[in-house]
């Protein structure tokens, strides 16, 4: 009877962790629709494309419009438009859901350096797209208005617009995710601070060659890229360097160590206490 017992009780707290990601995963997408419908109806999705595509039309000439070359190309790319912005406005919702989820499974440590790290790297990422939208796109686009004949009229397909503007977002969102990067590389132990400094000249090559690869053929997207790809490098650097020395600090961080080591026994032995 306590074997049968034993064995089912794994897979109830299976059942109840699916039960626990399901209602997260549907207060997720409540939300963003929420956020969705007052989007489409106020200021709706074509006032939010044309904030979109703002920076390509002022590069256009006096007079000229994007085209829609499918049927309903009209209506679905503002709309999925709407939905990125919805998603973009919802993700603190949808962080602090994932978050709930997963933290009654983490260490007291690892609690303390998630929350900073969801907040950092969603702030970074934002910065990223709006780094790219104020200042890369009025720079590129007029740059390359400047290359086109005369005896032409630009008329972007606004589908092809939308997958180029996604492109750029997600490049220079995952870019400024650098300093993220290299504080938890040192914070796990993967690589150390000296390390870094002598990688530096390798990642100022590797981020002309990103750059060149996932921006459009043009000189002043590929240096507006890979620029502030290296200063976030130096950065890092540099909150790495301060991470370590807190860790290393005998008078602060020893007594710190010894309390998240107890309270990460305490943890493990209350999870071997409830897995039977």
């Amino acid at each position: 009877m306590s074997d049968h017992q034993g064995s089912s009780a794994p897979e109830e707290s299976f059942i109840s962790h699916l039960v626990e990601l399901r209602d997260r995963l549907l207060r997720s997408l409540i939300a963003v629709a929420i956020v969705l419908g007052g989007l489409c109806l106020y200021p709706g999705p074509g006032e939010i494309y044309d904030i979109l595509a703002a920076p390509l039309t002022a590069a256009l000439p006096e007079g000229t419009k994007m085209v829609a070359i499918g049927v309903i190309t009209p209506f679905m790319v503002p709309l999925k438009v709407t939905a990125m912005v919805a998603f973009v406005l919802a993700l603190p919702f949808i962080l602090y859901q994932a978050w709930a989820f997963i933290a009654p499974g983490l260490y007291a440590h690892e609690k303390r350096l998630g929350i900073p790290l969801i907040i950092s790297s969603s702030l970074l990422f934002l910065m990223g797209m709006a780094f790219c939208y104020f200042f890369v796109f009025g720079q590129v686009f007029h740059f390359i208005a400047s290359f086109a004949p005369k005896s032409i009229t630009p008329a972007p397909d606004i589908e092809a617009y939308l997958s180029f503007v996604m492109t750029m977002f997600l490049a220079f969102g995952i870019a400024f995710e650098v300093p993220v990067a290299l504080v938890v590389l040192v914070k796990l132990g993967v690589v150390s601070v000296e390390k870094l400094k002598e990688w530096r000249s390798y990642f100022i090559v590797g981020a002309f060659v990103v750059a060149a690869v996932v921006t459009p053929p043009d000189v002043v997207s590929q240096l507006a890229l890979a620029i502030p790809m290296c200063l976030l490098y130096e950065i890092g650097i540099l909150a790495a360097r301060m991470v370590t020395r807190t860790r290393r600090d005998p008078e602060s961080a020893a007594p710190t160590t010894d309390l998240d080591a107890q309270m990460d026994q305490a943890e493990e032995e209350f999870r071997k206490l409830g897995g039977k």
